[in-house]
């Protein structure tokens, strides 16, 4: 085979690939490398009502220092939303007018929040300041994973659901 087909085919192939990930990323498909929730291929699927407490969620994190930091240390990656990070995948815990309160553990309403340990480093030592806790504002979540080093609401605080895309509809994944 001459060094011109093979190029027509290697051509062809990437083509194909990048219109197969174009594809994908415009029917709402994203694979997940974080540890929060399992690896593998989610789809974001449209909310037809308002957000709740327990909906799993991709959200755009909001442009402030917390979240560059974030980028910095790797918590999350670049991605397409604002600021070029990529969203974020939590379960919505609190919404607006629901009392948070940050200690060693995180409770809402009074109620501990499950796997909700406030660390105050992270896995490499750098130092981490939780939120310091209050009523969630009207247009905001509280968001939450149980994987015990998520950088979720906790250290950051509510986010505006502005930032929402939808709910994470998991497709595919590989479960620990």
């Amino acid at each position: 085979m001459s060094r011109r087909v093979v190029m027509v085919y290697a051509g062809g192939a990437i083509a194909a690939i990048v219109a197969v990930a174009v594809s994908a990323w415009i029917g709402g498909y994203r694979i997940n490398f974080t540890p929060s929730y399992p690896l593998g291929l989610w789809r974001i699927e449209a909310l037809d009502r308002p957000v709740s407490v327990g909906d799993l969620v991709f959200i755009c994190p909001p442009l402030e220092p917390a979240f560059t930091m974030a980028f910095e240390r790797g918590y999350i990656r670049r991605g397409l939303c604002p600021g070029r990070f990529s969203p974020l995948i939590k379960t919505v815990v609190a919404t607006q007018g629901r009392s948070v309160d940050i200690g060693d553990h995180v409770s809402i309403e009074g109620r501990p929040l499950a796997h909700s340990e406030v660390h105050r480093v992270d896995a490499d030592g750098r130092a981490l300041s939780p939120w310091r806790g209050g009523i969630v504002p009207p247009g905001y979540l509280f968001l939450h994973s149980d994987f015990a080093g998520s950088y979720d609401s906790r250290y950051f605080g509510p986010v505006p659901v502005a930032g929402l895309l939808g709910r994470a509809v998991p497709i595919f994944t590989f479960e620990p």
